[in-house]
């Protein structure tokens, strides 16, 4: 886990000026490596790569980065863990090849691989967690490449004649050939989603590239370059569902486990201290008591709670810690501690982004820093293993809707809308003695009228689209705006999979897992010089979970059957069988109380007119219901209350 920074001045250019270009890049990323940092020029062909560290494997100069390969010809700056280097290296010896190992890095082990196989057979051989720039001096071509799930992230642009890259946006604005203003079009995919999903980005021109995907540029036609795919998820999907497991649920509880094993085994290799967050849910459990299992001592794990209703998972942790003999630490963190990470969000986040999760992480990422170096979480569950709420019956649901006429659907929808949320909320309060267990229902008003928005949807996927969205109509909000086909709405893109659930489980591990989930855990983890690690996205677990049928997956209404059935077999059902809990806070109440003022001054209506990114309208509507108690609409609003203080950070921050 590191940063990178670079760029290719076609030009070529003076030595100095371009080492001193490219370390004001590698500075703005020292809390992604504040080890170590270093910085290579080839000043003939205008190519300069920059690395910073945080030591994690090889803690001796020997890791050091950038790195050349033995005979010179590669150049690699590398951020991320290839967890199965020590193998690759014993491939190598099998195949023949003479290697004087400097070191024991996993960067090292790549370019000797480069070498004998290529970068593409590389990347197909390699299980881990990656970004990397390569620049091959004797065909003259430079390789971008990002790992298969998009754990780590790397953002590209063409400035003139100069191609910038690096693992954050902030690296390349620090360059002096920058010029890149807002992009209209991704700010309403901010609205829509909570996120820019690759390969967007907030800035004109700057590309994500996407997970599984590589870029590579020669000389003779960089312009041309076109990233492509050397792994697909939907391959994994449609590989997985023409060939599902047929064995008990045993048996598939069996290879589930030893496949989790092997993936969290290898990841917790690290030569400096090691843990994990533990919320006390199915996900992080699972990963904890696999470690334990596979630990001669403690595993430390980490857990934050808010002490508020609804927000607190820390008990059910401490639960979950003590049966298993962790050496366990819990930070109760008050309002006010929360707020005060609010003003750090667009300098950590380096552009919009507004999934309010965001600040809990930030806060359980600090704490943990304090322990260990490097975290295993349990991220990546809900998508393969069926965990959303949005699953759970989800064909079922959209077919019983479906048999409805139109006119009884637009009917029931007027009735919904007819009770505020807060009405339905007191309702479900008052009936939840009679009520059915599956009808306890966290937020019961939302959903109601969630439920009267989606009962006139005329397909499965717009149900999905709909539910996956915060501003249902953001080109109506922001001036100007086209919003651009993404995977959500490109049906090129989607595989078949026959099934409404197992296509939503698929679109949100290729879109709301990377560009929302792993970006907000990247960014805020990064932020503490702290690695993270996602054991269930070790390949080998997505495609075994893509063989597993559906009704080992979701069965009887409760979702990840098949992974509880792991979890159970080291931790007694009771202590984590309750109600899926969102890694939150409060947001809707603070935007009432104490983040009332900040929030009123960023959507004053004349400051909105004179920008002149939104239509105030909408806005300053959403804004009162809010105040008032009609509706929550927080998530929302946040997404544009994350784009106006990016807005003032960007003013501050730009030469």
């Amino acid at each position: 886990m590191c940063g990178l920074a670079g760029f290719w001045q076609l030009h070529g250019g003076a030595r100095d000026a371009l080492l001193e270009q490219v370390q004001s890049m590698s500075a703005r990323l020292r809390h992604r490596g504040p080890d170590d940092s270093g910085a290579w020029c080839d000043e003939s062909a205008g190519i300069v790569l920059a690395h910073r560290r945080l030591s994690i494997l090889d803690l001796s100069p020997a890791g050091h980065q950038p790195m050349l390969s033995a005979c010179g010809r590669y150049v690699l700056v590398f951020n991320g863990e290839i967890y199965n280097h020590p193998d690759l290296r014993q491939r190598l010896l099998a195949e023949g090849a003479a290697i004087a190992w400097r070191g024991h890095s996993d960067t090292e082990t790549l370019l000797a691989c480069f070498l004998a196989w290529g970068v593409e057979r590389t990347l197909q051989a390699c299980v881990g967690m990656f970004a990397f720039a390569l620049w091959d001096r004797q065909q003259r071509a430079l390789t971008l490449a990002r790992d298969r799930l998009g754990e780590k992230p790397l953002y590209y642009a063409w400035q003139g004649d100069t191609l910038l890259f690096g693992s954050e946006l902030k690296a390349l604005k620090a360059h002096a050939a920058f010029r890149a203003g807002v992009d209209r079009d991704a700010l309403a995919l901010l609205l829509r989603h909570d996120c820019i999903p690759a390969p967007y980005s907030i800035c004109r021109g700057v590309f994500k590239l996407r997970p599984g995907h590589l870029l590579r540029i020669t000389a003779d036609a960089p312009r041309s370059a076109q990233a492509a795919a050397y792994w697909r998820y939907n391959d994994a999907v449609e590989a997985g569902l023409a060939d599902p497991l047929r064995c008990s649920d045993a048996e598939a509880a069996d290879a589930l486990e030893q496949q989790l094993g092997t993936s969290i085994g290898a990841q917790m290799l690290a030569d400096v201290p090691l843990g994990a967050f533990l919320s006390g849910g199915i996900d992080s459990s699972t990963v904890v008591a696999l470690m334990q299992a596979r630990s001669q001592r403690p595993i430390k794990t980490f857990t934050m709670g808010f002490g508020e209703t609804g927000y607190d998972e820390a008990t059910h942790a401490k639960a979950v810690a003590r049966h298993l003999g962790t050496e366990h630490t819990e930070l109760y963190v008050r309002p006010e501690d929360a707020l005060a990470v609010i003003p750090r969000l667009p300098s950590i986040y380096c552009e919009p982004f507004s999934d309010s999760s965001q600040i809990p992480t930030f806060l359980i990422s600090q704490l943990t820093r304090r322990e260990v170096t490097v975290a295993l979480s349990g991220d990546g569950g809900d998508e393969l293993f069926g965990g959303y709420n949005r699953y759970l019956g989800a064909r079922t649901a959209w077919e019983r809707m479906q048999r409805l006429p139109s006119f009884v659907r637009h009917a029931s929808a007027g009735m919904l809308r007819a009770l505020s949320p807060t009405a339905w909320d007191r309702w479900f309060e008052r009936a939840r003695p009679l009520l059915p267990k599956r009808w306890h229902l966290a937020t019961p008003g939302d959903k109601a009228q969630k439920l009267a928005d989606v009962l006139p949807l005329s397909s499965g996927h717009a149900f999905f689209l709909h539910l996956a969205s915060q501003w249902k109509n953001p080109d109506g909000v922001v001036i100007g705006a086209h919003e651009p086909a993404t995977l959500l709405t490109d049906p090129a893109t989607w595989p078949d999979t026959g099934n409404l659930a197992q296509w939503m489980m698929a679109m949100d591990a290729q879109s709301y897992l990377p560009d929302d989930i792993l970006a907000k855990v990247d960014r805020a983890a990064m932020a503490n010089s702290l690695e993270t690690r996602v054991p269930m996205l070790d390949h080998r677990v997505v495609e075994l979970a893509w063989r597993l049928p559906l009704h080992q997956k979701i069965r009887d209404g409760e979702g990840k059957w098949l992974l509880r059935q792991v979890l159970y077999r080291h931790v007694p059902r009771e202590l984590t069988e309750r109600p899926k809990m969102g890694f939150g806070i409060p947001l809707d109440s603070w935007l009432r109380g104490p983040l009332r003022d900040w929030a009123e001054a960023l959507l004053d209506e004349n400051r909105l007119r004179r920008e002149g990114y939104f239509h105030p309208a909408p806005i300053r509507r959403k804004w009162k219901e809010h105040l008032g108690g009609r509706r929550n609409w927080q998530h929302p609003l946040w997404s544009v209350l994350m784009f106006q203080a990016w807005l003032d950070e960007n003013r501050r921050t730009s030469p």
